[in-house]
């Protein structure tokens, strides 16, 4: 049985002052929980180091939102896998469809990315998902296929056990918007199929599929109930220490 992951993406907000004071409280909240899931929070980059020594020793680990393809070098504005290492960065985000539709980060960026944050040591969060007009014209699955198998280019199957997948319908993200159970439940599923046919039965069962997409306390326990919804990554809901942990234990009661 797959363990629930929930990671919160902070985006740009807080500064370290702010994510210290956030860590500090979320940590007593879910306090004795990281038996029954796993726990990430993402903060900015200039919080990372302020908060790492707050979260040893307390079950939630530290992810970062982005990092280079590049190893080191005249890449000015850049983070590497090294200096995300050095801080104490356990996951990595990569291909938000922030990423994508922002700074134009494409598939083929986004699986080395991933290749090369696996190759560190970081644990990626690979995110893909379709735009309202995109799930208007039906052209989900194929959205989805798509991402899917050019995000994981070039991975291979023991790769795969240390990937976890986000599927985050772009207009469900900061919109008040969520998918119902059923929607979002449908598309992991067809995730789950095209992990199956692309790495086998025995790795598709164990990789973690989580949900984004305006997930709050009080929509989680449904979402997480269904098979293939394996926890989220949550995005303003996370900034505050009170319904993040909420969200958490309604997720896993």
């Amino acid at each position: 049985m797959r363990k629930l992951f929930i990671a919160g993406n902070w985006k740009m907000n807080k500064t370290a002052t702010e994510a210290a004071q956030l860590v500090s409280a979320l940590v007593k909240k879910v306090e004795g929980l990281s038996d029954k899931v796993t726990m990430a929070v993402c903060p900015p980059f200039t919080s990372l180091d302020r908060i790492a020594p707050l979260l040893k020793g307390t079950g939630v680990d530290l992810g970062a939102q982005n990092l280079s393809d590049k190893a080191s070098g005249a890449y000015t504005g850049e983070t590497s896998a090294a200096m995300l290492l050095d801080l104490g960065v356990k996951y990595v985000i990569i291909g938000h469809s922030e990423r994508r539709q922002y700074y134009a980060e494409t598939d083929e960026l986004v699986s080395k990315k991933a290749k090369f944050a696996l190759g560190a040591g970081l644990l990626p969060i690979v995110c893909i998902g379709e735009t309202l007009k995109e799930r208007e014209a039906n052209k989900t699955s194929h959205v989805i296929t798509t991402q899917l198998k050019g995000s994981l280019a070039g991975l291979n199957a023991e790769e795969m056990h240390k990937v976890t997948i986000a599927y985050e319908p772009v207009w469900a993200i900061g919109t008040g918007k969520t998918a119902s159970p059923d929607q979002a439940q449908e598309v992991h599923a067809l995730i789950r199929k095209l992990l199956t046919d692309a790495f086998g039965k025995a790795v598709a069962d164990k990789v973690i599929v989580q949900y984004g997409g305006s997930v709050k306390a009080d929509n989680a326990k449904e979402l997480m109930a269904k098979p293939d919804i394996d926890g989220a990554l949550v995005g303003g809901a996370s900034l505050d220490a009170e319904g993040f942990s909420a969200l958490i234990k309604n997720s896993i009661s």
